[in-house]
Formats: C-alpha cells, sequence, structure tokens
C-alpha cells in the first residue's frame, strides 16, 4: 500500500501540543492498522533549521521545507505568534497569531498545499492558510479566542466559531490544541477505518471521536456566570433538574423575578437567553447518557426534559446533524473506558 505523506509544518513559535498531537495519532495508527507504511509522517522548516516552539520547547524538523516531497497531508500548526516572538508582548500572556506572518513560509505552505490531497490547520494554524488565500470563500474554524480576528482580517473566510473541527472540500481547520487530535482520527477513520481510529484512540486514552460539529465549550462553559446569586441559582437549577419545568415562568419565580425581568436579566448576565441555555443544557446531558449509559432513547428525553424521543430527536439532528440513535452508535463508551 502506498504510504500517504504527512508534513507537518514546522517554525519559530509553533504550539508543541498542535505538533505532536496529530503526529502520535498518524505515527499510532499505521502501528495500530499493522500498516508500518501507511503513513510517513515528516516535520519541516523553513531552511530544516531548528525551532523553538511558543513554550520553549526547541524542535528539529527532518526537512527544509524547500525540499519536501509529495505531500498527500500538509498539516500546518497553530502558534503564539506564527511571524516570530514579539520582542515587546509580554511573556505570559496568549498573543494570538501575528499580524504579520512571515512571507516565505507563508509562500512555502501555499506551494505545498497546491500539491496536497489534504490540507490541513490546528488551532490559530488557520490564520497561515488564511494568508495563503487557501481559506477563501470557504468554511473555516479556528481557537475559540481569536475567531473573530480571523473573520476581521480575513472577511473572504466563513469562520464558524462552534464546531471542533470544519471539512470544506479538501482543506480542514480545528480549533484549539487537542481539537487537532480529533481531527486527525476524524482523517485516520476516513483513510484506515473506524476500527483503526478506535484502536489508536484507546492507545492515546482519548474520544472517539468529538463530532466535528460539537460545540468547542460546554453550555456551562460557553456561557457566563450570572453576576448576581438568584441568577447563579438558577442556573445551578438548570443543570442539576434539565427534566423539570424550565419555562421562563417557573424559573422566574425561583429567582423571585417577574418573568420579563428575569429573562432580560438572565440574557443581559450569562449572554443568551433562558431558553438557549436550557435548550444546551439538555442537549448536553443528553449526550453524556447516550454516551455513558445504557438507558433508552425514551427514557433519555423523559429525564433530559424532551417529554417525547421525538422533540430529542429534531433537538439532536438541528445541533449535531445526527438523531440521538446515531449518536450513541458512534460516540458511546466502552466498558474499558475507550472509545
Amino acid at each position: 500500500m502506498r504510504a500517504r505523506s504527512v508534513v507537518v509544518v514546522l517554525y519559530e513559535g509553533v504550539q508543541s501540543l498542535d505538533v505532536t498531537g496529530p503526529v502520535e495519532v498518524f505515527a499510532g495508527a499505521a502501528a495500530a492498522a499493522r500498516r508500518p507504511g501507511a503513513y510517513r509522517v515528516t516535520t519541516a522548516s523553513p531552511g530544516g533549521a531548528p525551532v523553538r516552539s511558543s513554550s520553549g520547547l526547541r524542535l528539529l524538523p527532518d526537512a527544509d521545507l524547500a525540499e519536501v516531497g509529495p505531500v498527500h497531508t500538509l498539516v500546518v500548526p497553530g502558534g503564539v505568534r506564527p511571524g516570530g516572538p514579539d520582542a515587546d508582548a509580554d511573556p505570559d500572556l496568549d498573543e494570538g497569531p501575528d499580524e504579520r506572518p512571515d512571507a516565505d513560509l507563508v509562500a512555502r505552505i501555499r506551494e505545498l498545499a497546491g500539491r496536497a490531497e489534504r490540507v490541513v490547520s490546528v488551532c490559530t494554524g488557520a490564520f497561515l492558510l488564511a494568508e495563503a488565500g487557501l481559506l477563501a470563500g470557504r468554511r473555516a474554524t479556528t481557537h475559540w479566542a481569536y475567531c473573530e480576528e480571523l473573520a476581521r482580517r480575513f472577511p473572504d473566510v466563513v469562520v464558524d466559531p462552534d464546531p471542533i473541527h470544519v471539512r470544506d472540500g479538501h482543506v480542514a481547520t480545528s480549533a484549539g490544541v487537542t481539537a487537532g487530535i480529533d481531527l486527525a482520527l476524524a482523517l485516520v477513520e476516513e483513510d484506515l477505518g473506524r476500527d483503526t481510529a478506535l484502536l489508536i484512540a484507546r492507545h492515546l486514552v482519548v474520544f472517539l471521536r468529538r463530532p466535528g460539529n460539537q460545540a468547542q465549550f460546554s453550555t456551562q462553559l460557553a456561557a457566563q456566570v450570572a453576576a448576581r446569586q438568584p441568577l447563579r441559582e438558577v442556573q445551578r437549577w438548570i443543570t442539576e433538574h434539565p427534566e423539570a419545568d424550565l419555562s421562563v415562568e417557573a424559573l422566574a419565580a425561583r429567582a423571585a423575578l417577574s418573568p420579563r425581568h428575569f429573562a432580560r436579566s438572565f440574557a443581559a448576565e450569562v449572554g443568551v437567553t433562558p431558553g438557549r441555555y436550557v435548550d444546551g443544557v439538555r442537549l448536553e446531558a443528553a449526550r453524556r447518557l447516550l454516551e455513558d449509559t445504557e438507558d433508552g432513547i425514551e427514557e433519555i428525553a423523559r429525564s433530559c426534559g424532551y417529554g417525547t424521543p421525538e422533540a430529542m430527536r429534531r433537538a439532536f439532528v438541528r445541533s449535531l446533524a445526527a438523531p440521538p440513535a446515531e449518536y450513541r452508535r458512534r460516540f458511546r463508551s466502552t466498558p474499558d473506558g475507550g472509545r
């Protein structure tokens, strides 16, 4: 079987986990499939020079970007400042991607992408793809903290801040750091089958696999914590009682506020309406039960406040593009903790 050449781009300030996560997946998948030649992973930097990652880790590449041969999958990791560290930057702060990435690096990425079958970015590597013109007119994502900046700097890119990874044609982009592992597992499943992806996921002790359109944050993390105690208490109640009456009227009564005042205050302090917050909590609760228990669909729908299996099915299809039974089939935990 012809080996798939995976080229991982290195540069000054690269995020080391963005590099090693996908590398471990591709290298491990070949071993797990008992096909040592399934992937040939090469790291390459401008001039073949060693680089220092954003955490200070020194990385020694295998090759010069200018001398890389055939490419099946090009992986462009993210970095704190892809154009190089800013001498005036506070080292304790993540300054985000550089406004002026190295022109030679961008040119090399553009050239390699032109002959690659797949182009992949991890985290803020999406900025380098966009700078190279590879995301124009495409749907893409990046680390949640930089989605607005990506959209501002590259208005021709359709930025979706929610999914952990997005595939648009032969170009795939992923969210922050560990999402690169999710994306790499998805590509392994595409290449070598689900069983192989499952084996490497178990070996790495990670989930196989979070769906690409799963939100980067849980509902509780994505939303703000209300400033006032009565509203924080309502948030806690919603999380602990998804099966309860969570109408605005019922929640307002718990907060001792009028429904109108409650709805307005909740949206202002939490960042989403009460209805959207409840929808997110219920979906999250149902997902966990589907993944981690053997409870029936009807029982889960009832315990998560959907009332009927059909109501839960509509919510799953709308948010995750898969009905509950299909979601469970793909993402349910196995007895030994792998997926």
